[in-house]
């Protein structure tokens, strides 16, 4: 593996699934891999779950690790040519990304969707830009349009509590204050469109994902018949991704949030919710409380997909 962006880059999945395990079940296992290796984890936005699995991942394989948050110590970065810089932005991004790579072995980047031009967003500007220009393997800790780490933690956690070989799996939009971007839910999307899964997705009306992401999915617009049946329920808030409503809050329909009478028509099913979450929007403090909620094994999952990830980048640098 040289760069890990999308579920296709670990494709087939019980490969990558195996791998988990193994990781999981000796996470000190592969120390001397990492020796002397450096990972740097470039941060364009705020991180609490993401920062601390990849860097206890990173110790795991015995790496150092650097940390760069641009928003704080750092200069603030031009990410478009053609720009007359004479305003707050001192350093272009193609100037610092190839300074970043001399000081590093691995590149990890963050950099959410700005939700103003979708074409720049969906097109992963700033991630390919890494790739192009640094010289080092580059891997998404979430981009404008997928979050894979997260998804392939979410994967590892259904296969380890499903009771059923095909279980139904249920995203479903919830509703939140802020307009957030569409990566969680696409790279979700993606990940279990790749599995046997029995994947249905349901939303109002106006939050329909990108075909490309949604694919073979049922999509479901009854709320009642969406929940009915199913095992996990993966809760999550999205904008408009459609033309003009590009990035827009198009209502906070509180019919959506996942509370105790939805839970109640599905099979005994476990929520799911990759955190932060607001109470009480996307879910009910009952549910997020309940024995069947996995945000806390879930979470703690991200330092497995993180760490398999890394070990399979610095197999390549072999």
């Amino acid at each position: 593996m040289r760069n890990f962006l999308s579920v296709k880059d670990v494709l087939p999945l019980q490969t990558a699934l195996a791998l988990a395990k193994e990781v999981k079940a000796k996470p000190f296992a592969d120390r001397e891999l990492g020796r002397d290796k450096t990972l740097l984890m470039v941060f364009f936005n705020s991180s609490l779950r993401t920062r601390l699995s990849t860097q206890k991942a990173a110790l795991n394989l015995g790496m150092n690790v650097i940390v760069l948050d641009i928003n704080q110590g750092a200069w603030k970065l031009e990410t478009e040519r053609g720009v007359v810089m004479d305003g707050d932005k001192p350093e272009h991004i193609l100037e610092a990304i190839p300074v970043m790579g001399c000081y590093c072995d691995i590149i990890g980047v963050r950099a959410f969707a700005g939700l103003q031009d979708r074409d720049y967003d969906y097109r992963e500007v700033i991630l390919n830009q890494f790739i192009q220009y640094s010289g080092k393997p580059v891997f998404s800790m979430e981009g404008a349009t997928r979050h894979p780490l997260q998804s392939f933690a979410d994967l590892i956690t259904i296969e380890e509590y499903k009771k059923t070989p095909r279980p139904k799996v249920l995203l479903t939009w919830a509703p939140h204050p802020n307009a957030l971007p569409q990566a969680v839910p696409n790279s979700f999307a993606e990940w279990m469109n790749q599995t046997d899964y029995e994947f249905v997705i349901t939303h109002p009306e106006g939050y329909e994902l990108d075909a490309e992401f949604v694919q073979g999915a049922v999509v479901e617009y009854d709320l009642e018949k969406a929940y009915r049946g199913a095992d996990f329920v993966y809760a999550k808030n999205w904008s408009a991704y459609s033309g003009a409503q590009y990035g827009k809050v198009l209502h906070d329909d509180r019919r959506w949030t996942v509370d105790a009478q939805k839970m109640a028509l599905t099979s005994n099913a476990c929520f799911m919710h990759c955190l932060p979450v607001r109470r009480n929007m996307i879910v009910t403090d009952d549910v997020i409380e309940s024995p069947a909620s996995l945000v806390i094994p879930e979470a703690a999952n991200r330092v497995v997909s993180a760490q398999t990830v890394l070990r399979e980048i610095l197999r390549g640098l072999l």
